[in-house]
């Protein structure tokens, strides 16, 4: 099919589908899997809102077993400047710690780079201890940790909720396509 990017052993990351409706609405509305987004759970409609700005969009990659079909994540890789994607991801809280989100993200970075990117960054809440994990275990370094650079919520009092941000990065490694003379 043509809307698939890339297969893994265990995975088919692919464009989505408006019959990843009750697949979406499964993870987006859960508090717990979405408690370091800069959104909220989701109820129906907004979560049919949102499919619809996913299907729209090469940059949300949906995440599907092999064995059942089900879509139980995402892989977000946004382009930047300087050849430079951003990426992220967001699974079903059922299928954490089966190695699915590394998985899905190895294979995307494999792509990524094949396809000239150099860089590929990401951005974390310090809290978000497995997020980090995850991005170390790819490979990513830790070049920032950025005190107080966010906020997606207000308190009682309209004043804004501070975050801090880690942002990692991974660089291509591959040859230059350049000869270097070190004379």
């Amino acid at each position: 099919m043509k809307d698939i990017i890339a297969e893994t052993e265990r995975l088919i990351l692919r464009r989505y589908r408006n019959s990843d409706l009750e697949d979406l609405y499964e993870y987006l509305s859960d508090p717990e899997v979405v408690r370091f987004e800069p959104y909220k759970a989701m109820t129906m409609d907004e979560v049919k809102a949102n499919l619809e700005w996913r299907i729209s969009t090469d940059e949300m990659i949906a995440v599907e077993l092999k064995s059942n079909q089900k879509m139980i994540g995402n892989v977000y890789l946004g382009k930047r400047d300087f050849e430079a994607v951003e990426i992220g991801y967001v699974f079903n809280r059922d299928y954490w710690g089966k190695g699915y989100a590394r998985e899905s993200c190895n294979k995307l970075i494999e792509l990524a780079f094949a396809n000239g990117i150099h860089r590929i960054y990401a951005e974390c809440d310090p809290d978000n201890l497995a997020s980090w994990r995850l991005l170390e275990s790819l490979g990513f370094e830790r070049e920032a940790h950025l005190r107080e650079n966010v906020y997606f919520w207000k308190d009682d009092n309209n004043n804004p909720i501070w975050k801090d941000t880690y942002i990692y990065a991974k660089l291509n490694k591959q040859p230059s396509h350049f000869p270097v003379n070190c004379k």
